[in-house]
């Protein structure tokens, strides 16, 4: 069934491109070539309505073919999903972040940044505070 209805959407691409290629457009087209029988039997108005309807009914049969040999096509293929499909199904183990740089909390900025300077670079650099003062042992 399905080589038969690809045989008929080829058959009806090669239909298609005829129709479309002996319509008579605004520089005449194929229809227009070929002396003065020819625009007896292909040109004229009842042509151009025959060829429009023609051009509509190949152009619709092409898409449902395609529509339905694009559904049919991964079961008669005899697969289910594709190779990506199926890496991308697959379950991953999680990455460990390097852990290189030690995260600290930014000390809190107490004195407003002076003009023209950057305060999230200003709250990033640490700053000294003195350390305690050793206790003395009691006697």
């Amino acid at each position: 069934m399905y080589y038969v209805l690809l045989t008929i959407l080829i058959l009806d691409c090669l239909l298609l491109a005829l129709v479309v290629l002996l319509q008579a457009g605004q520089g005449g087209g194929l229809a227009s070539m070929g002396g003065g029988t020819t625009d007896m039997v292909v040109g004229g108005r009842q042509a151009a309505n025959l060829m429009t309807k023609m051009t509509w009914w190949c152009g619709g049969i092409f898409l449902t073919l395609s529509l339905i040999l694009a559904i049919m096509a991964p079961r008669h293929l005899g697969r289910t999903s594709s190779e990506l499909e199926q890496r991308l199904r697959q379950p991953t183990a999680p990455t460990a972040l390097p852990s290189s740089l030690p995260i600290t909390p930014a000390a809190p900025q107490t004195t407003a940044p002076a003009a023209g300077t950057n305060p999230a670079v200003q709250s990033a650099t640490p700053t000294a505070t003195p350390a305690p003062a050793p206790k003395k042992p009691a006697q």
